[in-house]
């Protein structure tokens, strides 16, 4: 008999490819595709990432019965990660700022998992520096999984999220466009794809500034730069104003019927702005493929709906 938790490994992946249209409808020739990743047992792409570095934590011996998984977090790889936990049976703390959305919060509180809140003002950061200081506190009893700097991070989107966009497009797949964190969505999924096809263009997407509202997003200038991240990896990086992912996150729920997140909006914006460009340069029958990242439901609380 399969061990309880095989059901929920074996519904993460495979998330449907949604048409854009309402959003490029003036731009002729360009198809725009987000995976809705909301699909997945717990909620985001996220959900890819943490199963696969629990998987490789048990396969190698770093992460043994009897440990509790540590990690940084600003939600959805920390929902993620509680809801294996809760589902394998073994504990996990948490590290992440006491900003997070009140939704994510609930959540956690849901599946059970340890939080340690951190400094609003030091932002993931702060929650990655007091993981590292708890994991070095306390060797034995934790393994810090570390996703910032874990391989089986961008693995997962190597050898999951790659694929089934290739074969979702057919191939087709002109242009990759992702928003930064951790790194690993887009990392991994640029490197396999420019091994399908190397003039697939993949564009990395980053907020405009160290202080801003998109959630689980990294401003590399200034943030703690992720072991994963390789820079020379995009074609070309785009900066994305908190404003403008906000108003596309309004824009996506009241004209095309999609209520996502905030960084799943930027993506799109930094989509839109590849796909105008491309407009302007008369180049036809581009086919943009981003990454909505989870669902707006954990941001309802948020002020800008209704502002």
């Amino acid at each position: 008999m399969p061990r309880p938790s095989q059901g929920l490994f074996d519904r993460i992946g495979n998330t449907p490819l949604l048409r854009l249209d309402r959003v490029t409808d003036h731009l002729p020739g360009v198809k725009l595709l987000g995976k809705a990743e909301w699909y997945n047992p717990g909620g985001s792409v996220k959900d890819r990432a943490a199963a696969n570095i629990v998987a490789a934590g048990r396969r190698s011996g770093a992460f043994p019965s009897g440990k509790t998984l540590l990690d940084a977090t600003s939600g959805n790889t920390g929902i993620a990660y509680a809801m294996i936990a809760a589902a394998e049976g073994f504990p996990v703390t948490l590290c992440m700022p006491q900003n997070v959305s009140a939704e994510r919060k609930k959540i956690l509180a849901a599946y059970g998992a340890k939080i340690v809140y951190t400094d609003p003002a030091d932002g993931s950061d702060g929650a990655i520096r007091k993981a590292r200081e708890l994991a070095a506190e306390d060797p034995e009893k934790y393994f810090y999984a570390d996703q910032y700097s874990n391989n089986a991070n961008w693995q997962a989107h190597y050898y999951g999220t790659a694929n089934e966009i290739w074969q979702q497009t057919e191939g087709r797949i002109t242009h990759f466009v992702a928003m930064l964190g951790t790194s690993g969505t887009f990392m991994g999924t640029a490197r396999r794809l420019k091994e399908l096809n190397p003039k697939v263009r993949c564009i990395s997407l980053q907020p405009d500034s160290a202080f801003h509202g998109i959630e689980g997003a990294k401003h590399m200038p200034s943030a703690l730069v992720p072991r994963i991240y390789d820079e020379n990896l995009a074609d070309e990086n785009i900066e994305i104003a908190t404003e403008d992912a906000y108003s596309m996150a309004k824009r996506l729920a009241r004209e095309a019927g999609l209520l996502v997140g905030i960084s799943a909006a930027a993506a799109v914006t930094g989509s839109l702005k590849v796909a105008e460009r491309l407009q302007l340069r008369r180049e036809q029958q581009a086919v943009i493929v981003t990454v909505l990242c989870d669902s707006g439901d954990k941001y309802l609380s948020e002020r800008f709906w209704t502002e």
